[in-house]
């Protein structure tokens, strides 16, 4: 996806609140979501993702707040005076239409010619790759051809936004990495912004431009998928993106923008952190499971420990380490052969930090 397409804010949304009752929802969320972009809401169960969504579509009314698209506040308009449109994750289709009925269906409710409405079905069956479909009955279709003709509908009237609640959380492992692939080429090739609701990290990082990651209702960090996993913001950030090492540390001095800290073992490694931040005293560092490397000698390593289960994946193996302070530690080999570990439960070792790679991370609540 071209960066040079960013010209001008999509949508802004200021101070936007959601209260349901006592409970707060959506709280305090201000964000640009920039024009042509594959933007992600990301985060936990009831963190707010879905409810802010909901609000950008017109579904549910802000407590507070601003939304505006191309700055033109829309926050009272009602869902079909919006130019967006939203995908569900149950697809919403209908049953009793073919695949061109159901994909023209907007157009026709917006009055648009017959032959307008054609067209744009011809050209939508094209894109989703479902040509000489548009007759079938959308019953006879898998849930991967469903999910196509759902964004085709939602496409065809070629809103400003189109908005995705989890829309692949229905399909199996293969057919939603398949889908991912779809929906950025869909994004590219059509130019429309895209706003992403979901839970699961790795679908979020390898898809979207940019991430808001979410919980109880705040946006906790925002950046690019890069930015979020290697520079995570806080504690939270850094524990729901991927799998984390946390090490207790001791910050000992800061010098051109890095701290220096002590691990428990007494070496000494560098690590960044966060804008605006001072560390001293007792600090949480983060180190990525990849971003180690176990020695057989313990005295070898910046940190010791002892090998506990050794997981095999495939693509890598896992070490789980139980440290000499007896916390936990994961190490993440690539297999580049077919050989069995050389390390065995039980064994001591050592583990080595790659340069560079350490950060501290604030304790959020």
């Amino acid at each position: 996806m071209m960066a040079a397409a960013y010209e001008s804010g999509a949508i802004s949304l200021e101070g936007v609140m959601k209260r349901f009752g006592d409970f707060q929802a959506v709280d305090n969320v201000t964000l640009d979501i920039k024009l042509n972009e594959f933007f992600t809401l990301l985060g936990p169960s009831g963190c707010g993702k879905t409810t802010l969504l909901r609000m950008i579509a017109g579904f549910e009314m802000p407590s507070g707040g601003r939304i505006l698209l191309d700055g033109k506040e829309i926050s009272d308009l009602l869902p079909n005076q919006r130019p967006v449109n939203t995908v569900f994750q149950n697809y919403a289709l209908f049953p009793h239409m073919s695949v061109a009925g159901n994909i023209g269906f907007g157009l026709k409710m917006l009055g648009r010619p017959k032959g307008e409405i054609r067209a744009a079905v011809a050209e939508m069956l094209r894109l989703v790759q479902l040509e000489g479909r548009g007759d079938s009955a959308v019953t006879q279709l898998s849930g991967g051809q469903q999910q196509r003709v759902a964004l085709a509908r939602a496409l065809a009237p070629r809103p400003k936004v189109l908005l995705l609640d989890e829309p692949l959380s229905a399909l199996d492992l293969k057919l939603r990495k398949s889908m991912q692939i779809e929906l950025k080429r869909l994004q590219a090739e059509t130019g429309i912004t895209f706003v992403f609701v979901t839970h699961d990290q790795e679908e979020a990082l390898s898809m979207s431009d940019r991430i808001a990651v979410m919980s109880h209702g705040k946006v906790r960090q925002v950046g690019s998928p890069a930015d979020i996993y290697h520079r995570p913001a806080d504690r939270f950030v850094a524990d729901f993106i991927g799998e984390t090492n946390f090490i207790e540390a001791d910050a000992v001095s800061i010098a051109g923008g890095v701290a220096r800290v002590r691990l428990p073992s007494g070496v000494e490694i560098p690590a960044t952190f966060p804008a605006g931040v001072t560390p001293s005293g007792k600090v949480t560092v983060v180190i990525r499971p990849e971003h180690a490397q176990m020695v057989a000698q313990a005295g070898d390593g910046a940190l010791r420990g002892i090998v506990g289960d050794i997981i095999y994946l495939g693509t890598d193996t896992h070490f789980h380490v139980r440290l000499d302070d007896g916390s936990p530690f994961i190490v993440r080999r690539q297999n580049a052969t077919n050989g069995p570990s050389e390390f065995s439960p039980g064994e001591s070792v050592g583990i080595r930090i790659s340069d560079n790679v350490a950060q501290i991370v604030m304790n959020q609540p």
